[in-house]
């Protein structure tokens, strides 16, 4: 019976080759739609996840502003972990990670740079549950100047050799000799703290490197610290404990802990160790791969029923023949089965083609494999059971056709089913408008983003920087880099060049934060953190920041140090309205009195997610990098890099052993937007494919109103009825709808947009246009896509209509 039943809903599907086609293809779009999202998804939401990962936490400090405490670095001091697990008995242990980013390693007489790695304590490994392939996890960190390499680390510098036992250098060639005792397997890709290498944390206290920061403890806050948990413990109420645990030397911050799993997307802090993901455009996504793969069922539920009016015949001859409702039902199903089935074949084949290409969009490595598929069980299982769901209404629905009624073409559907359709398409209307306004949304903010002034030109101008890895920073040195820029500016295509230890786009790592700084009227602030970063005089003038009051750094008799300027936001901090009140003034911390020469235009440094912070610009002669400016005439690829080359020349003439490193500004600036312009796109892509889906479901129940209503359209063109009336009659119930979907989808899309807005300082606002615009572009489509169905109605014979009656 199965066999015959199969061979039967074959050759219908075969024979009915657009409804098969629609119907397989709509649902093939939706589960490869799915699918995609949520192993991008999936992925997001696996960052850190471990044995043992659940009762790990990260501490940070909370800050007192305005009364009250506020999320503050992410980062925390370097007794944060051995004070805390003194204090509470549920931390059973604690790691310290200091980041060393940008690191050049030495072996031999070969240069290895741009490795990131951390010094770290040795219980790094147990609290990460992290393993060597060579060594031994309780000694590899244990001891003085140790250095644990990742496996593809070790084979870059040491090739097929056994690197456990050989010594490399770090940062420069007087630096101490490092011994490799361990080998790292490859960091996961879904961590939010990546290290090509591990020094030991003992390492720290005999470093000449770190020398100037030996003697800091609760005053210099640049070190990781996790905590692993006891399993018994309650770790919402030590939460508690933890933040009402009072240091003295913090009167105005306090530690605060989270769970090391919700970093990625929950964490959002200066100073963390990588730009994290965001649980708002997880949820967006979510949404979006709901909805399609709930328009590809409602779709094939709407054309499946438009044509069990087409079978009702045949279903009548079955009863007749002695078929019961149950074997219809299974019947409906095994073609609903064979359906899907083919459908999710196509769809998995898609996929497997597709995913290079999302991988590179959205800058992730995702694949479908057997781990992948494990952790994809649920929605795997999610899909089985819709695809059941949207089988089950068609087959009950075809099986309840009277045998009398069925023969004789009278077959009707009851009024709740012309109800729960109304209800579907309206549904459909509403995911559609929803989709279209959020793609409007995030389109203009993204847009927003990119062209609003952010007070600084980054535009030709590129960040130069390289270690020297055997001259010491001496007067000789010095003179060697003024030498380096004075003949860059001989170059005619450099326009102007200055130093500076960051610039904006640079993020928060190269910035120092202050408390404790004591205003121009004595009033000391000790709750407030502020920004600060060297650079030289020609700074301001090479990135065009704007001055308001002032101006850069004066020469004095004491020359141009212990000068600083200001932005807006600062003085404003400071309780001065006029600017120019804060000229000449003076401020205090770190121990020296600062003169303020000049006051900045507020610019954006951090970009226009966050708010403008208080900056201070400090004077320095020589900073990390070099920034040139470049001539306009320098503005083709092959023109930057033919110049680009020459300074590389000139830098390797008078530093042979170095490294030589460059950035351009304005895509440094512009990469903090690449995760929202990633979501953008596939925003707008999967929208499409949303829109799509549902016009297939609009022509579904096109077609199943027009096979209703055939005889009274006859009978309506008898009587005299035109072509633009019988249109007329039959799209007015589908603006009607696209009308109701449009009223319910606005306090939606709002609500929901102005939610995804909230993560962004500066965002652009939500007009009536945007609304307007998404309504009109719904009632478009749905029109083109029932009009065809309509107008092959309005224009068919009559007599062919009406001669069964």
């Amino acid at each position: 019976m199965y066999k015959l039943f199969l061979k039967i809903a074959t050759r219908y599907l075969l024979k009915n080759k657009l409804y098969s086609f629609i119907n397989i293809f709509g649902l093939a779009l939706g589960i490869a739609s799915f699918v995609l999202i949520m192993l991008y998804v999936n992925y997001e939401r696996s960052y850190d996840k471990f044995e043992g990962s659940e009762n790990v936490q990260r501490v940070y400090m909370d800050y007192l502003e305005g009364g009250k405490y506020v999320p503050g670095d992410a980062n925390t001091y370097i007794v944060s972990g051995p004070t805390l697990k003194e204090e509470f008995p549920e931390i059973l242990d604690f790691v310290r990670l200091r980041r060393l980013n940008e690191i050049v390693l030495i072996q031999g007489n070969t240069i290895f740079d741009k490795n990131t790695g951390s010094l770290a304590d040795p219980s790094y490994f147990e609290i990460f549950n992290r393993d060597l392939s060579k060594g031994d996890v309780k000694k590899a960190l244990s001891q003085p100047y140790s250095i644990v390499l990742t496996k593809s680390l070790a084979e870059k510098v040491f090739g097929n050799e056994d690197p456990v036992g050989k010594t490399l250098k770090i940062f420069d060639g007087r630096s101490p000799s490092f011994t490799v005792t361990g080998i790292l397997k490859d960091n996961p890709r879904n961590t939010h703290m990546k290290n090509d290498f591990l020094v030991s944390f003992t390492s720290f206290y005999s470093w000449e490197s770190f020398k100037g920061d030996w003697d800091y403890t609760w005053n210099q806050n640049m070190y990781f610290t996790y905590l692993k948990l006891d399993p018994i413990a309650d770790a919402n109420r030590l939460k508690q404990k933890i933040m009402d645990f009072k240091v003295e030397a913090l009167p105005y911050e306090r530690h605060n802990i989270e769970p090391l799993e919700d970093i990625h997307l929950f964490s959002d802090k200066p100073y963390e160790a990588e730009a994290n993901g965001s649980a708002s455009r997880i949820r967006f996504l979510m949404a979006i791969a709901l909805i399609i793969i709930v328009l590809s069922w409602l779709n094939y539920v709407n054309l499946s029923t438009a044509k069990s009016l087409e079978r009702a015949k045949e279903t009548g001859i079955r009863k007749v023949a002695g078929a019961q409702r149950p074997q219809i039902i299974l019947q409906s199903l095994l073609e609903s089965f064979l359906l899907n089935f083919i459908a999710i074949t196509i769809a998995t084949v898609v996929i497997l083609i597709v995913l290079p290409l999302f991988n590179s969009h959205v800058g992730k490595e995702l694949t479908l494999d057997l781990s992948t598929i494990k952790a994809f069980l649920p929605m795997i299982g999610f899909i089985l059971l819709g695809t059941l769901v949207s089988g089950l209404y068609p087959a009950f629905m075809l099986s309840s056709y009277t045998p009398t009624k069925a023969l004789k073409g009278k077959a009707r559907t009851s009024k709740s089913g012309v109800t729960i359709r109304k209800a579907l398409i309206t549904g459909q209307f509403l995911a559609t408008i929803i989709l279209l306004m959020g793609t409007i949304v995030v389109t203009q903010q993204i847009k927003f983003l990119q062209d609003q002034p952010i007070g600084a030109d980054l535009n030709q101008v590129v960040a130069f920087n390289g270690q020297v890895l055997n001259t010491m920073p001496d007067s000789l040195f010095v003179n060697k880099l003024r030498t380096f820029k004075n003949e860059l500016e001989d170059f005619s295509f450099v326009k102007s060049t200055a130093g500076a230890r960051t610039y904006p786009g640079g993020g928060y790592d190269a910035l120092n934060s202050s408390v404790g700084i004591t205003f121009p009227d004595g009033t000391r602030d000790d709750k407030r953190i502020t920004y600060n970063y060297s650079v030289d005089p020609a700074y301001f003038e090479l990135m065009q920041l704007q001055f308001v009051a002032g101006g850069p750094f004066k020469k004095t008799a004491m020359g141009e140090s212990q000068q600083i300027v200001l932005n807006e936001k600062f003085v404003r901090h400071m309780g001065i309205s006029n600017m120019e009140d804060a000229v000449n003034k003076t401020v205090k911390f770190g121990g020296l009195d600062w003169m303020i020469s000049g006051v900045i235009k507020d610019y954006h440094h951090f970009g226009l997610k966050t708010g403008i912070e208080p900056m201070m610009l400090m004077y320095e002669s020589n900073g990390d990098n070099l920034l040139v400016r470049f001539n306009d005439n320098v503005s083709t690829t092959s023109g930057m890099r033919a110049a680009i080359a020459q300074i590389e020349t000139k830098w390797i003439e008078l530093f042979p052993q170095s490294t030589f490193n460059y950035t351009f500004l304005d895509q440094k600036y512009e990469a903090q937007y690449n995760e929202d312009r990633a979501f953008g796109s596939a925003f707008q892509i999967f929208t499409i494919l949303a829109i799509l889906i549902a016009s297939m479901g609009l022509f579904g129940l096109t077609s199943y109103t027009c096979i209703q209503r055939k005889k009274e359209i006859g009978i309506r063109k008898v009587n005299g009825a035109t072509i633009a009336q019988i249109l007329s009659l039959l799209n007015k119930d589908f603006i009607k709808w696209v009308g109701l979907a449009f009223v319910m989808a606005i306090p939606i899309s709002w609500y929901t947009m102005n939610q995804w807005l909230a993560g962004f300082a500066y965002k652009t606002s939500i007009s009536w246009w945007i609304f307007a615009l998404a309504g009109l572009t719904a009632l478009t489509i749905a029109l083109l896509t029932v009009s065809w169905q309509s107008f092959q109605a309005a224009v068919a014979n009559p007599v062919d209509t009406l001669k069964d009656e």
